[in-house]
């Protein structure tokens, strides 16, 4: 019996499926398409995103198929007015090494994330349309039916399949929201004449009477992404987008006839969609992605939401299936994501509407959507029941640190932070430690020493990690295998744990699969640590039936 079925090939269910396969699940993934579709769409992931892909081992072919964001040049009335770069002022940072986006084209995201999981043994299985999900006797598995081709079984079935998701309509969830019939866009891939614009940058002309945006496709010689105001009928209704209206719209509003577009293709009329499922889950299907909410366009979150959207699940799916922990871990999700979504909505109809007032003025462009919120990086669960911690917990909105801010609580993100390899001096980061389907305990002084031992021991065969992090100056003979040196203090900032190393004392730190804190607390509180790892990784093996030191470092 397949452990999980996801349904839909996009970013949200690759990342899904690849996150899926390296724990071992038995995973299969499927989709209506007949072949992968070659569309550009999302422009990329933002820094979060790009956090997920490193630990997934893919960001150095993301980097290299895509490009770093391009500074806008504005015009209106054909003229350039103004030029800005909404990342000059930004620089990696110890704890937040990826500090903006990177554009890419669709596609080629979910080519890489394919040839990851062909890496696994896996492929997508194309043409396969789900129509019916009924709950298996006993309600051990889910009966999934298909358009053609025989029933299978599923122990767990995730819906992925976009804003139109077959999944969630045959589970009878709502998808309320609204959609401003009178916000519209058209968009498409084309080619221009080579030479027509310079690549190096995103050109937005923003006129009174409408709109035209061209940014150059990544990978590509001559290829844009093609955004507009719609041609619009007598009556003042938009008309569907063709190649012929998108030569008319690049002649009225650039100074670029309308024989430089050479070719235009997967044309779409986008409208303000705001929706969001009432639940994620039901039973034992779930929902992620565009499938379980969408938001206007404004500030790139959607394709990313549903990238984070399949990190939150995949470590809880994996434990839960290798019976490590209840079926009740499941529902974390939903908390979890469920007011991550809703925050998202309302980040986006304001970033919106902040644009469209933006526009109206020369100079103005679609900078105005881009914020600190819109990296990601301050998404925290300080709320979960997975997050102990004081009742008065904030809500999605209070921000979480996102570089630089105090230390982080259960729930946040867990920082990143250059270290040394305690044994080999190799320089490495603590994202690279979290990095695979572990959860980690990090161990800041002496006195954390006895809890790491004893989590090693009881825990190291169940999905632990251990690693004790020194300071410059303490000595380390003896060291557990994959201990680091935090030569720079780095990672002592960024966890607030101080100069810790120079005493008796010490901090430990219990970060989640999905790089989120779930624990911290003094390093002789081993009690706050067991019974973290208990909920998520079962007892773990008792003192007495332990062999000796478990090598959790691998």
């Amino acid at each position: 019996m397949t452990g999980v079925l996801v349904v839909g090939a996009g970013p949200t269910g690759l990342v899904l499926a690849c996150d899926l396969a390296r724990r071992g699940v038995a995973v299969r993934i499927v989709d209506r398409s007949a072949a992968p579709p070659r569309t550009s769409r999302a422009k990329g992931p933002n820094p979060r995103s790009l956090e997920i892909l490193d630990d997934l081992g893919v960001v150095e072919e993301v980097l290299a198929a895509g490009s770093a964001p391009l500074p806008m040049l504005k015009y209106r009335d054909r003229l350039p007015v103004a030029e800005t770069d909404p990342w000059a002022d930004s620089a990696p940072t110890p704890d937040v090494p990826y500090d903006r986006g990177w554009l890419i084209a669709q596609w080629r995201l979910e080519e890489i994330l394919r040839e990851r999981l062909a890496g696994y043994g896996l492929r997508v299985e194309l043409g396969r349309e789900v129509v019916g999900l009924a709950e298996g006797t006993g309600g051990r598995h889910v009966d999934v039916t298909f358009a053609e081709g025989r029933p299978e079984r599923a122990r767990y079935v995730v819906g992925c399949d976009g804003a139109h998701s077959s999944v969630r309509k045959l589970l009878g969830i709502g998808f309320e929201g609204t959609t401003a019939e009178d916000q519209v866009m058209v968009c498409g891939d084309v080619d221009l004449a080579d030479g027509a614009l310079d690549r190096t940058r995103w050109h937005q002309w923003f006129d009174t009477d409408g709109a035209v945006m061209l940014c150059p496709i990544p990978g590509t010689r001559t290829g844009w992404w093609f955004q507009a105001g719609p041609e619009r009928d007598g009556s003042g209704r938009p008309l569907a987008p063709t190649a012929d209206g998108f030569r008319r719209l690049l002649a009225r509003h650039t100074a670029l006839p309308g024989r430089a577009l050479t070719r235009a293709e997967l044309l779409s009329t986008y409208r303000v969609n705001v929706r969001m499922a009432d639940r994620f889950r039901a039973g034992r299907v779930l929902l992620a992605g565009d499938a379980a909410h969408v938001h206007a366009v404004a500030g790139g979150l959607g394709m990313n939401t549903g990238i984070q959207d399949a990190f939150n699940l995949g470590w809880k799916l994996g434990l839960v299936l290798a019976g490590h922990a209840g079926a009740e871990l499941l529902d974390t999700y939903e908390e979890e994501r469920l007011p991550v979504a809703a925050r998202t909505l309302d980040l986006t109809s304001d970033r919106l509407r902040a644009t469209l007032e933006a526009i109206r003025r020369p100079g103005g462009g679609l900078d105005a959507a881009i914020t600190p919120d819109t990296t990601g990086l301050g998404v925290g669960y300080r709320w979960s029941s997975l997050a102990p911690g004081p009742a008065e917990a904030p809500r999605p909105g209070d921000r979480a640190p996102d570089g630089g801010g105090p230390a982080p609580l259960p729930g946040d993100r867990a920082p990143d932070a250059p270290c040394a390899d305690a044994a080999t001096g190799a320089r490495t980061r603590l994202h690279r430690l979290f990095a695979g389907p572990r959860t980690t305990v990090l161990g800041f002084g002496p006195g954390s020493a006895a809890v790491l031992r004893e989590v090693a021991d009881g825990y190291g065969d169940a999905g632990v990690r251990t690693c004790r992090v020194y300071a410059a100056h303490e000595h380390r003979a003896g060291a557990m295998p994959g201990s680091v040196v935090d030569d720079a203090g780095h990672a002592a900032a960024a966890y607030g744990t101080g100069a810790s190393g120079s005493t008796g004392a010490g901090t430990l730190v219990v970060v989640r699969p999905d790089h989120h804190v779930g624990v911290v607390a003094p390093a002789d509180d081993a009690r706050s640590v067991r019974e973290y790892l208990r909920r998520l990784h079962g007892p773990g093996r008792s003192p007495e039936r332990s062999p000796g030191m478990v090598d959790a470092v691998r």
